[in-house]
């Protein structure tokens, strides 16, 4: 998918190897990265960053990864910035949750394809 501009990505996860992964797949097709290791200084790059997108994990220690999204989604400026989780948690009730309780853009599970990854951020961001 080709966009006029490079998307915003904001990714809030804690693991560094993690991060460093989905920033080498992500940069390389033309997406810009910002990341946050814990919660809150992921809510403050929100703000400063206003991206296009937000990528979240579940398991955050300073802030559940569910707490970080209603903050999200209870801020005006950001309350419709796409946001798709990427986290461990596989089981079905987890995606039901986040799909259809939550209202996530995307729920996508550990491990995942780098192709995957880059095809189902391309499809949220071309539907905002």
């Amino acid at each position: 998918m080709i966009f006029s501009k490079k998307p915003k990505i904001v990714y809030i996860e804690d693991d560094a190897d993690m991060i460093d992964l989905v920033r080498v797949i992500l940069e390389q097709n033309h997406f810009i990265v910002y990341s946050a290791k814990d919660g809150q200084t992921g809510l403050d790059l929100v703000a400063q960053v206003e991206p296009d997108l937000i990528l979240l994990d579940l398991m955050i220690p300073d802030l559940d990864g569910w707490e970080i999204y209603q903050r999200i989604r209870h801020n005006q400026a950001f309350m419709q910035t796409p946001v798709i989780i990427i986290t461990a948690k596989s089981q079905e009730i987890d995606k039901i949750l986040g799909l259809r309780i939550a209202k996530v853009n995307d729920y996508i599970c550990k491990p995942f394809h780098p192709k995957d990854l880059v095809e189902r951020i391309s499809f949220v961001l071309a539907e905002e």
